[in-house]
């Protein structure tokens, strides 16, 4: 790292904003991974996949697409996926074991939630350095293995995010 003005050293910290995606099947079937470092009181640490925006100005839809790329090898864009804004965020409290990835002063995360319906059986590849083992579960028991509350809740709401969409009558030719 190459010193700054006044002998502090330049140091990238991550974006407080942040992506959720809960991916799922069509039958509600949703994937977790394992963090490759347990949660702080000692239990393993379940979630979706999750990830902070590269720049300012990459939009969320972008963030999420990578993401899903990155941790699972999931492309998000292929054909029979579904990925859906949520259009809501959540304001959450950094845990303090990764506060230091951030810019002094930072204290709090805005993650903006999405869903991506995958066909069954979609192959998932993780990145061996953030997870290390993944699973598919009923979004109820996905939403009682989670570690964070916000992702659990997120499990939870999927039902209403995938419904099926009631066409207006006539709507059809």
């Amino acid at each position: 790292m190459a010193p700054e003005q006044g002998g502090v050293a330049h140091r990238s910290f991550k974006i407080p904003e942040s992506v959720l995606v809960v991916i799922h099947t069509p039958a509600l079937e949703v994937l977790l991974i394992r963090r490759t470092v347990d949660a702080p009181d000692g239990h393993a640490f379940w979630q979706s996949v999750t990830g902070s925006k590269d720049a300012p100005e990459e939009d969320f839809r972008a963030t999420a697409v990578r993401e899903v790329w990155e941790e699972t090898g999931i492309d998000a864009q292929a054909p029979g996926c579904i990925l859906r804004d949520w259009r809501l965020e959540n304001v959450y409290s950094i845990y303090p074991q990764w506060l230091h990835r951030y810019a002094p002063g930072v204290r709090e995360n805005t993650e903006h939630l999405f869903s991506l319906e995958v066909p069954a059986g979609t192959p998932v590849t993780l990145h061996p350095r953030e997870h290390v083992a993944w699973r598919w579960l009923p979004w109820r028991e996905a939403a009682d293995a989670c570690y964070s509350p916000s992702n659990a809740e997120a499990c939870l709401l999927l039902p209403r995010f995938v419904a099926p969409v009631q066409e207006a009558p006539g709507a059809r030719e």
